[in-house]
């Protein structure tokens, strides 16, 4: 492939989805690339766990939008299917209740439609109505919040130069004085089905009841777009996206944590790394969490701006991840499934108000093996679970807590996921804390979604990619904008690579 001539150096301070991203397309676009990686891997959350014959993505398992990896593979001239093999799934949930009932999330959105019927009169029609509503709220995102560095409603539309009649209606649509779950609600009267459709929110670790209604625009895309597994599981993306780097000249190195960003006359001129070794560069980007990279490798510079927005703000949900290498397949389990609780209000009102594990939890599995059999020996099943629970709080110690809440788990797991010899069946283990998720990622208080997405008017917005306080510096990542979720973080780092291209052009010129 043949590349610009260098514009720039530009260093990325973490090799999660978004700054493998970012990289990728500074590099594509001419740019000197350095990422700097605190852990001995390329990929952040997304790495994997290998033991036994068992292979477990640990951190995302759901590939949505994967046109956002396409448009990254673009910017090298390198089609998307040459170097992933992706394939897509239906049902794209299975849903599994206490009462024995089972519920899947179909792709095609009329088949949904006629399913929920037979269930309950009208929620047929009102299914239909929400894909709609939600059809409209994807649209407004494609054209004012995706593709571009956004902090807020500000970001999004200029409304003294575009405050038009069409603009009024696109701000109506917002729904800004409605919550996700009071939405779906509105249109869908059986609990079962609202409890399945507010797991939607599950991309962004986040209260269906608080999370503002623009958010119900995950529903089109996922029905639009698809559910997709990578061969090889969702490991296959960071690894493709590496080798893309290197082939672009990007270097890497692991086990290199930065510990301050430089700055010259406020901009962001390198970093500094926990050894001492200082690296100069004309552009950083950190996919780093947006808020610890601001309050804790910025602490020499006052950012107050960013407090002021974003200070109130808490950490999105937590989890425990348990990785289980089963000697069985089961055969009722699809490749994604939810076992869910009995009361989801009583369930998140002690994830989110009172900030304990719930008692009675909603577990989401992965069962790739049907999919990708690699991933397990023949007969057998890498059976992922991951359970929300609260970021860590003080007084939590989760080496005390996890034993009894595994239990838990799997007591739920055996009880409603009709899986009833599944202790026996367990062969090799491994699970993941909010402790270890704090550790293992520097993320905020353990949150694996960054920021939570509530509050009816601003909870949907995150940082922006773009510093408005220290120029050169861009952020990427779940905890930046536009969120969390696989095609979330990569474009993130699309987007900071694309404002820090902008900006270095303006400055040559200017």
């Amino acid at each position: 492939m043949s590349r610009p001539e260098k514009k720039a150096s530009v260093i990325v301070i973490g090799a999660g989805l978004g700054g493998l991203a970012a990289a990728c397309t500074m590099a594509a676009r001419g740019y000197e690339v350095t990422v700097l990686e605190a852990n001995d891997w390329l990929g952040g959350k997304a790495a994997d766990w290998q033991e036994g014959g068992y292979r477990f993505d640990m951190g995302p398992t759901i590939l949505t939008m994967p046109r956002v990896l396409e448009r990254i593979f673009a910017e090298a001239g390198i089609t998307m299917t040459e170097r992933l093999d992706l394939r897509r799934l239906d049902p794209q949930w299975r849903c599994f209740f206490e009462d024995g009932n089972v519920l899947d999330l179909q792709e095609n959105a009329e088949n949904m439609a006629q399913v929920l019927e037979s269930l309950c009169s009208g929620d047929g029609d009102g299914y239909r109505d929400l894909m709609a509503v939600s059809e409209q709220l994807h649209d407004i995102s494609e054209r004012f919040f995706f593709w571009k560095s956004v902090g807020g409603v500000a970001d999004t539309l200029d409304l003294s130069s575009t405050f038009t009649p069409a603009t009024l209606r696109d701000l109506l649509r917002l729904r800004m004085d409605s919550t996700f779950a009071r939405e779906i609600r509105k249109r869908i009267h059986n609990p079962q089905a609202a409890q399945m459709l507010d797991h939607l929110t599950q991309y962004v670790g986040s209260n269906p009841f608080w999370a503002p209604a623009v958010l119900l625009g995950i529903a089109h895309m996922q029905s639009h777009d698809g559910v997709w597994y990578p061969m090889g599981g969702t490991r296959a993306v960071p690894e493709a996206l590496a080798q893309l780097g290197r082939e672009l000249g990007v270097k890497f190195r692991t086990s290199t944590r930065v510990e301050r960003i430089l700055t010259r006359d406020r901009r962001a001129c390198g970093v500094m790394t926990d050894g001492g070794e200082v690296l100069d560069a004309d552009i950083v980007i950190s996919n780093m969490d947006s808020v610890r990279t601001m309050r804790e490798l910025l602490e020499h510079v006052p950012t107050k701006k960013f407090e002021r927005q974003w200070k109130r703000r808490k950490p999105a949900c937590s989890g425990v991840v348990l990785y289980l290498g089963l000697d069985r397949s089961y055969d009722h389990l699809a490749h994604h499934d939810f076992v869910f609780s009995a009361n989801p209000e009583e369930e998140f009102d002690a994830i989110y108000k009172q900030g304990i594990p719930a008692p009675d939890p909603t577990c989401y599995l992965a069962a790739p093996a049907k999919t990708d059999p690699a991933v397990a020996p023949a007969g057998g099943e890498a059976l992922y679970v991951l359970v929300h629970t609260p970021y860590i709080r003080k007084g939590q110690n989760w080496e005390d807590l996890f034993p009894g809440y595994r239990q838990v788990i799997l007591d739920k797991l055996k009880r409603c996921g009709g899986m009833p010899d599944l202790e026996d069946r367990i062969r090799v283990e491994h699970h993941l804390t909010p402790l270890d998720v704090h550790e293992r990622y520097s993320t905020l208080r353990g949150a694996i979604y960054g920021l939570a997405s509530h509050g009816r008017f601003n909870g949907a917005f995150k940082p922006a990619n773009r510093s408005s306080e220290v120029p050169g510096l861009y952020l990427a990542g779940g905890a930046a904008h536009p969120g969390a979720g696989m095609p979330m973080a990569l474009m993130s780092g699309w987007i900071a690579a694309d404002c820090a291209d902008q900006d270095n052009a303006k400055s040559k010129t200017s």
